[in-house]
């Protein structure tokens, strides 16, 4: 973050402002002074074209005095939502006032004349007000002017209140220094603790009283947002009103004014500090989290208020009888990755910030959302996002994306990265006391790589700042070391491909040589470092302090007398109120800086005219600079414009462009020898080019190494026709129409044809070939056609596609857009047309097989004589009868192979009733009964439901019948000589001796489990005596039932049987009871 003065308004007859309020909302500045007086102003950017934002100059577009106080002006307050503003005087008035027709009216007046207010507030959503009297008053009233309720808080000398931000509490300062919490209905809740006047003592007093509403999100999840502040310079800032671990601060001056920004991530504290026997005004900038950010002196006698403008760009302060207008330069996350802006933006409705990636070329916008975002850097293509793992307090992320924002690698690290710095092989992160470095690994590399025969290796090494590292075996191994705390903390780092360099508070700065990370040289600095950047070659290094100056230091000073390497210089150059800078990526003595709201290149240290601009430097190269407003993309983060990309030309380049226009090549090829520069001598060439001074065009390239253009002009010194060498230097310039143009009219059509073939422009070489004839004409147009074809088909409109396939007699690309539009009926007319044997066919009948359609599929292997892949289709479709009728007409033998191979594959998937289904579906019955024999005797053991194992158990008899029906069947058949009945005899009487256990017991499983049912069916039903006797024929299939079950049964149904029967058996079945049960354990 950077701030500067920009601009000072004086109050008419030097009268003195006590207080100064800027409308959120609209823009209107309101101020109160001495003498009752009141003003509203409102200031307007007049910008045009590229100087837009602060840049652009302003002016007052409102400036009203507004009648009605006669004392002093002391409190100032806005309504945004409802437009309103209220002021009182130090009499007790109250006046509110509202807009009409452009100008500020009264509204509504109140006078207590009992006490002086000594303060207001609106709360969030504009429907209530506070007002506190000092002695103790509190009047609550509403938008429209309605009193909601009133109380005296006798004993209570208030001065100042706040509305939390859910207006569920407010919370009272007293002038003794104590903060009372109050419910929305007067009621008191409780005193809260101040811990930030612990051991002070002597007489205090509340300067400032302050709750964000929480109205443009927060910067983090539970983030400190309640600020209370004294005027001796002591202040904590709360997560609620009960937070007992505040952040604490102590500014060491004496504080008038505080206020939040608008989304609650700085807060100010302004005042006066002592300076050389001399009160300074002074406003001082912190984070919610107590970091301080920036120190604004401020001239003047006495500083009385300050106030926030809606956007957070900029602040007004109230200092004797003048308005200062201070600019803020925020440090946004951002970065700028292959025409791609990269920046990140909260949203109320979401505790994560919302990071897109936007294309200025194309206007593409990519959104991710990301948890606890610290930083970000950009290089080349790719992105990295340093964030807080979800996981861990402890433990943070690397996230590398590309320019759309898709995560390519992520490292997670055990110290907090502060700062980050990227280069086209490395990422550095540094807390303030280590710096991890990551070799990360691009997707295109790893190919490459992959090609060599070379294994990628990327590395993590991780060094504390103290440390001393040569380059070998340097890192550390124990991350708690990298916690050990320094006297020097780190606060900047960047980095090239060959050096590493790494600021510190004290102004040291080391440099470390890349890849292999080995400290070289360690510089003294006379200032802080807040901003470093080295230049392309990593001979010279610029430094921005947090004062906003500027300087440079030389690494690249001659070696001195004992052959070693000098530690370097500072150059004798120094710049103000300087808050970014860029190095051109392919001249090291080119550079651009922003300084307050100008935008300085420099050649070697010598400044060109400055631009007007307040963008944000993305890219220097080319003679060009890419910028980005970022300030006007965050007033609309979700809708980018492409105007808030800025591309401006250096000095050199503009005068180069404007001699080849006005003057002549000679004296622009004199020009760009004295400042020579790849850009201008393409540009030189280009202009010599387009005039067909080929020679001087060809030297123009070959000093700017451009080997196409150099070729290009070979090639036209070898046509003979201007025209046709004029044409063809419009299509060097992407001039397609003209070029087009002159090809007709020098009757070359063939060349306007070849030309927009070039550019698959086929629309227009359709038109062209229509409007002539020749022989080749036919077949350049299906050509064009089938390309117009494919470009539909590329986006998915098949059908426009089938139109111009049909038209290129494109057979391929026709079957395709049939299936994707699911026009069967078509593809079984081209099977229809189509000769026997074609190569389609079989493409077409996989089509059809994919969607089930069997006897299309099995059509179009027939016509191409693929009967095997005929009866494939049928078997993955289950359509075995079709298969073995295909495998009897076309007498192949292998059908049995086929199904015992699929019967064997639902095996091994354990899918036993899908293989007995196959079996039965071709007519090998026994085999279907072993597998359902088998299934059967495993839900016995399961213990499943007897009903379903008796089922099986018939069923499994069922396909024996059949079994032996079909063997019956086939051994009586008159067309079997006798040989072929006898095999058939020993082939069954091998099967029978083989599988007798599943033929014979079929239906003796089924009679078990047939008896068992039964038996307990009868003895639910009273049947006992027939239960009784159905259980003593279960013990003859004890093979097939459980024992334990079976004389568990018998013995119940005894017992029942006694208690109903006593008769002169008792004794008899007692005894077989007592046998029963007796086995039954057993």
């Amino acid at each position: 973050m950077f701030i500067y003065l920009s601009k000072k308004i004086a109050i008419p007859n030097n009268v003195a402002l006590h207080s100064i309020s800027w409308n959120q909302d609209q823009g209107y500045i309101a101020c109160g002074g001495e003498d009752g007086l009141l003003k509203v102003l409102k200031l307007e950017s007049q910008g045009k074209d590229k100087a837009k934002g602060l840049a652009a100059p302003s002016s007052l577009s409102m400036n009203q005095s507004l009648d009605g106080h006669s004392g002093s002006v002391q409190v100032v307050r806005w309504n945004d939502l409802y437009q309103k503003l209220t002021t009182s005087d130090k009499y007790g008035l109250i006046i509110v006032w509202m807009m009409f027709k452009g100008q500020w009216f009264e509204e509504m007046i109140n006078n207590r004349n009992k006490s002086v207010v000594r303060d207001m507030c609106w709360n969030k959503e504009g429907q209530k007000i506070c007002i506190i009297y000092e002695d103790g008053a509190v009047i609550v009233g509403s938008v429209d002017g309605q009193r909601i309720w009133g109380r005296d808080l006798k004993g209570s000398n208030l001065s100042n209140v706040t509305w939390s931000p859910d207006g569920k509490l407010l919370v009272f300062g007293l002038t003794n220094g104590e903060v009372h919490i109050y419910d929305n209905m007067g009621v008191l809740a409780k005193k809260m603790e101040i811990y930030c006047l612990t051991n002070v003592t002597g007489a205090i007093h509340l300067a400032g009283l302050q709750w964000y509403n929480g109205r443009d999100g927060y910067i983090s999840p539970n983030c400190p947002c309640f600020a209370v502040c004294y005027d001796n310079g002591r202040a904590q800032i709360m997560r609620s009103e009960g937070d007992d671990e505040p952040v604490l601060l102590d500014t060491g001056m004496n504080v008038m004014c505080i206020d939040w920004n608008n989304t609650g991530s700085i807060l100010t504290i302004a005042g006066t500090q002592q300076a050389e026997e001399k009160d300074v005004n002074i406003v001082q900038f912190y984070t919610p989290f107590g970091e301080h950010l920036r120190t604004l002196k401020v001239p003047g006698q006495k500083l009385t208020s300050c106030s926030w403008e809606g956007g957070g760009l900029r602040i007004a302060l109230a200092v004797d009888s003048f308005i200062y207008f201070a600019n803020i330069r925020p440090d946004y996350k951002w970065g700028y990755c292959t025409n791609t802006v990269v920046y990140a933006y909260l949203k109320p409705e979401r505790v994560e910030q919302c990071v897109t990636f936007w294309n200025w070329n194309t206007n593409e916008k990519y959104v991710k959302y990301v948890k606890c975002l610290l930083c970000m850097a950009a290089y080349g293509d790719q992105c990295c996002l340093a964030t807080k793992s979800d996981e861990s307090n402890t433990q943070y992320v690397l996230i590398l994306c590309n320019s759309i924002g898709t995560p390519m690698e992520t490292r997670y690290i055990d110290i907090e990265p502060l700062y980050l710095a990227m280069t086209s092989t490395h990422v550095f992160a540094a807390s303030k006391n280590a710096f991890f470095v990551w070799q990360y690994k691009i997707p295109n590399q790893l190919a490459a790589m992959e090609i060599g025969g070379k294994k990628p290796t990327g590395k993590e090494r991780m060094y504390h700042i103290d440390d001393t590292p040569s380059g070998v075996a340097d890192a550390i191994k124990d991350t708690s070391k990298a916690y050990i705390l320094t006297k020097d903390p780190i606060c900047c780092i960047c980095a090239t491909d060959k050096l590493l360099v790494v600021g510190r508070e004290s102004g040291n700065i080391n440099r470390y040589s890349l890849p292999q990370v080995a400290l070289t040289n360690q510089n003294k600095l006379n200032c802080r470092p807040y901003q470093i950047s080295v230049n392309c070659n990593s001979m010279r290094l610029a430094i921005i302090d947090i004062a906003g100056i500027l300087t440079f230091f030389d690494f690249s000073t001659p070696k001195d007398g004992s052959g070693q390497d000098a530690a370097g210089e500072l150059l004798n150059f120094e710049r103000k109120d300087v808050w970014d800078m860029k190095w051109a990526e392919d001249n090291s003595e080119l550079f651009a800086m922003m300084e307050k709201t100008r935008m300085y290149i420099f050649r070697n240290l010598d400044p060109e005219e400055p631009m007007l601009s307040s963008g944000y430097i993305c890219q220097f190269t080319d003679l060009e600079i890419k910028a980005v407003l970022l300030d006007e993309i965050m007033k609309d983060p979700e809708h980018p414009e492409k105007d808030c990309l800025l591309e401006m030309e250096i000095k050199s380049l503009r005068d180069s462009r404007d001699l080849l226009e006005k003057v002549g090549i000679e004296e622009a090829m004199k020009f760009i020898e004295e400042n020579p520069h790849p850009r201008l001598w393409r540009l030189l060439g280009e202009s010599a080019l387009q005039k067909q001074e080929l020679a001087t065009a060809e030297l123009a390239f070959v000093r700017c190494k451009d080997y196409q253009a150099i070729q290009f002009i070979k090639k036209l010194q070898t046509m003979q026709s201007e025209q046709l060498r004029v044409a063809e230097v419009d299509t060097y310039f992407r001039r397609f129409d003209d070029a087009e143009k002159k090809y007709m009219e020098m009757d070359r059509r063939d060349l306007a044809v070849a030309l927009r073939r070039k550019l698959g422009d086929w629309f227009r070489v359709v038109q062209l070939l229509k409007s002539g004839g020749g022989a080749g004409d036919d077949v350049q147009l299906e050509e064009a056609w089938n390309a117009i074809g494919d470009y539909y088909a590329d986006r998915q409109k098949w059908l426009s596609a089938v139109n111009y396939y049909v038209q290129g007699r494109n057979q391929e690309r026709l079957a395709e857009c049939y299936y994707m539009i699911e026009d069967y009926v078509g593809l079984e007319t081209m099977v229809s047309n189509l000769p026997e044997n074609h190569k389609l066919l079989t493409e077409i009948a996989q089509m059809f097989a994919s969607v089930g359609m069997s006897q299309q599929a099995v059509a179009a292997y027939t016509k191409c004589n693929k009967i095997k892949a005929a009866i494939d289709a049928c078997i993955q479709l289950n359509q075995w009868n079709m298969a073995i009728d295909l495998a009897k007409v076309h007498n192949v033998k292998e059908i049995d192979s086929l199904l015992v191979k699929y019967a064997q594959h639902l095996l091994e998937k354990n899918k036993l009733l899908n293989a007995t289904e196959l079996y039965k579906k071709a007519n090998r019955f026994l085999d279907a009964a072993k597998l359902l024999y088998k299934i059967a005797e495993k839900e016995a053991t399961k213990k499943c439901h007897p009903m379903r194992i008796r089922k099986l158990f018939v069923l499994c008899g069922l396909l024996v019948e059949k079994h032996n029906e079909q063997t019956r069947s086939r051994m009586k058949s008159g067309k079997k000589d006798a040989s072929s009945a006898l095999a058939g005899l020993l082939d069954d009487d091998m099967s029978s001796m083989s599988d007798v256990r599943v033929i014979e017991n079929a239906w003796r499983g089924a009679r078990a489990y047939h008896f068992f049912l039964l038996a307990q069916r009868q003895l639910h039903q009273g049947y006992f005596d027939a239960s009784m006797k159905t259980c003593l024929h279960l013990r003859d299939y004890e093979d097939f039932l459980n024992p334990e079950d079976i004389y568990s049964l018998l013995g119940i149904c005894i017992a029942i049987y006694k208690s109903v029967w006593l008769d002169l058996y008792t004794y008899i079945l007692y005894s077989t009871c007592s046998l029963s049960f007796q086995s039954a354990c057993c």
